[in-house]
């Protein structure tokens, strides 16, 4: 149990760096491929920790990874920093009060996610040198992960083929060693041409390239009674041609993004998207091309690595709550709608039964640790560039309460909250957890040898990005 003690105490006395990290990131509150500020600030401590640096990883600059120590085990830390749009909140405070209306902030947690995985790197380091142990450490730095992900780039560009295991985190309501998995995602930009007329005098030599972008929508609208229920398509317009009626549009451009639990699932429902785009171009007279702009794996995890992380989990133990803690996540519980209170009961119900639906509400802070469920084959409907790092090296993510239970994450409240004591104590547990899992995987060769072979088997031997050659990352397009 010194491992234990250690890592903890390695932690503890860091607290209050590693909270103003957190809150400084959450401060900065920097859209994808922009977070040149919270990038910075990760690389100059790493730095002043004796890691060396390579920034701008996969042609990307806020991408870096750090490296410290030699030798084998080759393991380290996924660390993202980048917000959401829109979700501008002031800490702390349950009722919607944006810093600044429209600005970005951090509505899904990352600015705890990296300084998280920081803290469990320092963790590792302060250990290896107390002990003398073996390896090398790494921080990866992974921008953009709510816009089009970045950890794909990294991996097509190599950067982690000489990696043994990596470990990751992520905010949540629950505390548990993730064993569902995520389902692979491709985005993609569908530009329809036509030809401009006068829409009252000479319609007839008009070709309408919002009208293609609406057939479509239609024709993908029929498709959806006909793919599996774990597939999700979306669309988003992004130039419909003009604002005036009486032009017929010549150009309309719609965004498509369709998820499956496989790569190869969501490869065969976009062609069938594109035939969709296609006939609507026949059926106008128009013109259609596409361009893929974003493309995740599906996140696998990995059984070998959560059998030493499960058991560390539970060493380290569920975050401490206090009674301010619970008070202030009921506040944000309350200020959601009924519908959404509602949902947040039904939630409380199926995981702590009925007879606990009162007492959890009350105090609706998840106190415990969900146990790892081996072989799980569910998937949540989410996607996460996670999903292409476990397809090249042997990966694990946790999940860490930092919110209340049945957060609804992308919103104004969960921003609040990540720059709350709520969601720093969470951060803290997951740095414990990490870096004591990581601790222990590395003194296990036949364990990271069993999480590689795991790897071997789910990727049929090689990483084949789910990305077309031609996509680079949107750096200034975003």
């Amino acid at each position: 149990m010194k491992d234990i003690e250690y890592i903890s105490n390695a932690i503890d006395k860091r607290v209050d760096e590693l909270s103003e990290i957190a809150i400084k990131i959450w401060e900065f509150a920097e859209l994808p491929y922009e977070e040149f500020n919270s990038s910075r600030l990760l690389i100059d401590k790493l730095k002043a920790e004796g890691f060396d640096v390579e920034e701008g990883a996969a042609d990307m600059p806020t991408a870096f990874t750090a490296r410290w120590g030699e030798g084998k085990p080759v393991f380290g830390f996924l660390g993202e920093f980048d917000a959401l749009d829109s979700l501008s909140q002031k800490r702390e405070v349950a009722s919607k009060s944006p810093i600044r209306e429209g600005a970005p902030g951090h509505g899904c947690g990352h600015n705890v996610l990296g300084a998280g995985s920081l803290g469990a790197a320092l963790a590792v380091k302060d250990h290896m040198i107390e002990t003398g142990g073996k390896g090398t450490l790494m921080y990866f730095g992974c921008p953009a992960e709510e816009g089009a992900g970045s950890k794909q780039f990294m991996a097509r560009a190599g950067v982690f083929d000489d990696v043994d295991f990596v470990y990751t985190w992520h905010p949540s309501d629950i505390t548990q060693v993730q064993s569902d998995r995520t389902v692979a995602i491709m985005g993609a930009n569908f530009r329809f041409a036509g030809t401009t007329a006068h829409a009252g005098s000479t319609p007839h030599l008009g070709r309408s390239a919002l009208d293609a972008a609406e057939l479509m929508s239609v024709g993908v609208n029929y498709l959806r009674e006909h793919m599996i229920d774990q597939a999700r398509i979306h669309y988003a317009y992004s130039d419909t041609g003009g604002t005036a009626p009486n032009v017929v549009q010549d150009r309309a451009t719609v965004k498509y993004e369709v998820r499956s639990p496989k790569v190869g699932q969501v490869n065969e429902l976009f062609e069938r998207v594109v035939n969709v785009a296609k006939g609507a171009a026949l059926m106008t007279d128009t013109r259609m091309e596409y361009e893929v702009t974003m493309a995740f794996s599906d996140y696998i995890t990995n059984d070998a690595l959560a059998e030493i992380a499960d058991r560390a989990l539970r060493d380290v133990g569920a975050p401490d709550w206090d009674e301010d803690d619970f008070k202030l996540a009921k506040e944000y519980l309350e200020s959601f709608n009924e519908t959404t209170r509602d949902m947040v009961k039904e939630k409380i119900i199926n995981r702590f039964g009925m007879d606990r639906l009162d007492e959890v509400y009350q105090r609706p802070l998840d106190a415990s640790i969900t146990p790892y469920l081996r072989g799980n084959q569910n998937y949540v409907s989410g996607s996460t560039d996670v999903g292409d790092v476990c397809y090249t090296v042997p990966t694990l993510n946790f999940n860490v309460a930092t919110a209340f239970i049945g957060n609804v994450g992308h919103t104004w409240q969960m921003t609040g909250q990540s720059g709350s004591r709520i969601a720093l104590k969470g951060m803290l547990t997951a740095a414990k957890a990490m870096a004591l899992s990581a601790l222990r995987t590395a003194e296990r060769p036949d364990m990271i040898e069993e999480a590689k072979n795991i790897v071997r088997t789910q990727n049929g031997g090689a990483y084949q990005c789910p990305l077309p050659e031609y996509v680079k990352p949107p750096i200034g397009r975003y």
